[in-house]
């Protein structure tokens, strides 16, 4: 898994790519959390992301958690095997996807 971050004042752009499961979530978690206390605007590129595991998706929980109270986050560029994830699981009712 690696993280391309991009901070622009209080915008923040990730790009995610590999896989967010039990193995690589610890790391994710610290990456995507370096900067957030400073951020309004999270935007998460999944463009390059293959799997994400249920540990991912507390990890985007939280992040989601994080943001309601100081801003906004989306997710874009989700391909379908991501996407399926997300509806079965109910995450595509509760997460901002474009």
């Amino acid at each position: 898994m690696t993280i391309n971050k991009k901070l622009d004042g209080s915008k923040l752009y990730a790009q995610v790519n590999g896989r967010i499961d039990t193995v690589t979530v610890t790391e994710a978690d610290m990456i995507l959390k370096a900067d957030l206390d400073k951020v309004t605007d999270l935007t998460l590129d999944f463009k390059g992301l293959d799997y994400i595991s249920s540990a991912g998706l507390r990890l985007l929980l939280s992040l989601q958690k994080q943001m309601n109270k100081q801003g906004s986050m989306k997710i874009v560029n989700v391909n379908e095997t991501v996407m399926e994830i997300f509806e079965v699981t109910g995450f595509s009712d509760i997460l901002t996807i474009e």
